[in-house]
Formats: C-alpha cells, structure tokens, sequence
C-alpha cells in the first residue's frame, strides 16, 4: 500500500529523541514529560483503545513507536507527534480499536504537536472530521487522516491550520464542498482529497508552494481554477474520475510537472499545441474524455524526452497519429484506442525500443505495422490493434517466419497477389490480444510503470483508491 511519507522534523530545537527505549542516555535521569501533556497522552491513548498507556509514566521516556518528543531549553519533554494504525510488519504504530475509537479533545492540550497521523482507526465507527482539530494551528505541520471511513464535510477550521505543509485525508467519505478557507494554508506541499465524495466547484484559491495535487475520484465539478494550478513547484495534478468540465487548461508554466490525470472527465479540445515548457512530464493521461474530439497537434510531443505513459484513450481524436510519438524514446505505455484516427502507424514507431504497451485498437488504421516480430513477441497481449480498417505486416519484418502462430493470429501481408481475393487475407487487424491492465498510472499489473518511478517523488507514492 501507498502512503503520505512523514519525513524527520529538522526544525525541532534538539534532535528527535529516538524510541522506543527506557531510558535517554546522556540526559538527566529526573528528566519528565511536560505533566499536561502526559495527561493528555492517556486521554488520547484511552479513545484510541490504548489503555495499557496509562501505566507508562513518563511517556517521553519509556515509549513506543508512534510517538516523538524534544526537550525544552529546560529540559522538559513536549509532545511533538503522534501516529496510528499499522502501515505494515515494519511501521507498527499503536493501532486503533476499530469499534469505540475517537479523537479525544484532549489533542489540543499538544500545544507543540507537529505531526498527527491516523490509519484505518475508526472503521466501524464512523464520524466526522473534529472541527477542535483547527486549534492545533500554532503548530501542527503534517495531518493525515486516511482511509478512517470519516463522513461529513472537510471543516473549515482546518484552514486555520496555516503551517500545514501536508493536508492528506485520502479515501474516507467525505462530502460537501471544498472550504474555500484551506487557502489560508500558503505553505501547503502536498494535498490529497482523492476518494471521498465531495461534490460542488473547485475554490478559487492559490498554494503558491504546492507540489502534489491530488483530488482523483470525487464528484467535483466545473473548470480547474488558474490559481489552483498557478504553482510553479507543482509536480503532480491528479483530479482525474471527476465531472471536470470545460477546456484542457493551459500548463505551459509548470516546468517541474512529472505527472498530469486528468482523465475520465467531460474536458474538451483542442489539445496544447505545444508541452515543450514540460521537459520533465513523464505521465499525461487524458483518457475517457470523449468531448476532446480534435486532431493531434503534429509537433505537440516535442521535447518530451522523458515522457513514458500516454494515454488518449477514447477521446475521439481524428486524423493521423503524428511521427513526433516515434521520437519520444523513454515512452513505455501509449493508449491511443476507442477513436478516429486514420492514416498508417508512424514508421517512426519502429524507433520505441522501450514500448511495452501499445493500444491502437478501435480506430481506422491502415497500412503496415513497423515493428519487428521480437517487438511485437515482447508486448504480446498489451498490444492490441484490433478492429482497424486494414492493418498488415510487411513479409520482410519477420512476422511471418511462424507460420502456425500467423495463422492462429490472422496476420496477413501486405502485398496481396492479384489472383487471390482480398476477403480471403486474414489481416492483423482482426485480432484481439485479450485482457490489458489498468490504463493508469496507479495500476500495478506493469513492473515498467513502477520502475520508471522509482525515486521521481520523495514525499508521496502514486496511491489507488481501489486497494
């Protein structure tokens, strides 16, 4: 499973103090944790179903993982994160009793808290966001509240939480609007509200450090605010399996952008003209935007040599497919299916060495297929170019040299000889490779797709709100 990453606090005035141990060498033995928030601990611990805190008497002391603390000038221990739920065998933070657990009021008494973190706590116990959360703004920088099954609306008191740089509260069901007051929050970095319910237009608000957006699978609709997008650190917009309406916005600004889904929407055409300002994009998805309905710009991919997933999957795009798809080396997935193009497959195809899914099918193709039989050998079933109007193979690439798979194929050549009926050559075209995995970037069926990612992001990992 993907999640937000808490990275280490290198703000704090002494260095995290390490856990879970009995003892903090070097220090003072009479050290103590502050005494009103060690009461605190224990109400938290207690709503939580984590009564056996309360026999630990100075939690900043003897502790266990999930908690952290820094002393004071005086020495004196504060609270300064506290995380839930079990990520895996390795990250064992307290887990949450599923059927009585809360978020005790006592949280605010946290008054150095920097980090809260809740996972799966509060399954069988449904309950709003507390809206008590927003007095932890004097300090609070990373809140994360995932997939614990909250309901009700996003509060507008967490806007007042204005040194937040992570906001994530991915896969609960969350409805209503999205408060208008979170762009109180100007030092935000990342922001994830994908997979909950929320409905209505998108604020017209700015978060001028912004690196990750992702609001995928809600009922948000109208355009992409400008300001929403006008950061220029922006690496990932995810608001893909919305109900986005009106034209492709305009994303020439974000040169550091390496993911863009915006796909299963109602956006309309005509495509950028130019993604030349967008040299480090690796993923543009659009798939599932029948409204497109344009040609593609021929000098649209230029410069995007590090792209590697392209989806344009029925988007009822016309015309020929441009030879610039063939330059774009580092291309390993292209969906292309379910449209209106015409015209042949680019020869400049035969060029994408590191193409492991290709889908042209459901279009009106015609002419030869560039590819070597060991090309076509290796995509196997994530090719599929099925349903065209004529596609063959040339009798010099080598696909014939099999003659019992050609024939269990359909694959015919090229040049057909005159004395022998076209309706009696069996084209490739007529094939159907069977079941393909997810079109997007958050399947994990392709270890192509993962590999290409490896280390892009250090904050986050592409999430599926399916698991």
């Amino acid at each position: 499973m993907p999640f937000t990453v808490i990275m280490p606090d290198s703000g704090a005035p002494s260095a995290l103090v390490g856990g879970p141990q009995t003892g903090l060498p070097g220090s003072n033995s009479g050290t103590q944790t502050d005494p009103k928030e060690q009461e605190a601990v224990y109400d938290i611990m207690r709503a939580t179903g984590n009564d056996w805190a309360t026999e630990i008497p100075n939690v900043c002391r003897s502790r266990w993982h999930g908690i952290e603390c820094v002393p004071d000038k005086d020495n004196v221990f504060h609270v300064v994160s506290l995380s839930f739920g079990s990520l895996s065998d390795d990250t064992a933070f307290p887990t949450c009793d599923p059927t009585r657990s809360s978020i005790s009021p006592s949280i605010t008494k946290l008054s150095h808290l920097r980090t809260l973190f809740f996972y799966r706590c509060f399954t069988n116990n449904p309950q709003p966001i507390p809206s008590f959360l927003g007095q932890l703004g004097s300090s609070l920088q990373t809140l994360v509240l995932r997939e614990n099954s909250h309901i009700g609306p996003i509060p507008p008191e967490i806007g007042n939480l204005t040194y937040l740089t992570v906001l994530d509260l991915h896969k609960n069901n969350l409805n209503g609007s999205i408060p208008h007051s979170l762009g109180h929050i100007q030092d935000l970095r990342s922001l994830d509200l994908s997979c909950n319910k929320l409905s209505g237009s998108f604020p017209n608000i700015t978060f001028p450090s912004l690196s990750i957006l992702d609001l995928n699978q809600n009922h948000l609709k109208g355009s992409l605010p400008i300001s929403l997008l006008s950061s220029t650190s922006l690496l990932k917009i995810d608001s893909s399996r919305n109900r986005i309406s009106g034209p492709i916005p305009n994303l020439n600004n974000l040169e550091n952008l390496i993911l863009l889904d915006l796909s299963y929407n109602t956006l309309t055409g005509p495509l950028p003209n130019t993604l030349q300002n967008q040299r480090s994009l690796q993923a543009l998805i659009l798939n599932g935007n029948p409204s497109i309905s344009t040609t593609i710009p021929k000098d649209m991919f230029l410069g995007l040599n590090n792209l590697i997933i392209l989806g344009l999957s029925n988007t009822d795009l016309k015309g020929p497919i441009p030879e610039s798809l063939g330059e774009l080396a580092m291309l390993r997935v292209l969906h292309l299916d379910g449209n209106q193009l015409n015209g042949t497959i680019p020869p400049t195809f035969a060029k994408l060495n590191s193409l492991s899914e290709l889908r042209l099918d459901n279009n009106r193709l015609i002419g030869p297929i560039p590819f070597k039989r060991e090309r076509v050998w290796k995509m196997g079933r994530k090719l599929r170019i099925h349903n065209n109007l004529g596609l063959c193979y040339d009798e010099k690439s080598g696909l014939g040299d099999d003659l019992d798979s050609l024939a269990s194929a359909g694959i015919g050549l090229c040049d057909i000889p005159k004395n022998v009926p076209a309706s009696s050559v069996q084209h490739i075209s007529t094939l159907d490779y069977g079941n393909t995995f997810n079109s997007t970037i958050k399947s994990s069926a392709s270890p192509h797709k993962k590999n290409a990612f490896v280390g892009m992001i250090t904050i986050f990992f592409f999430v599926s709100c399916l698991l």
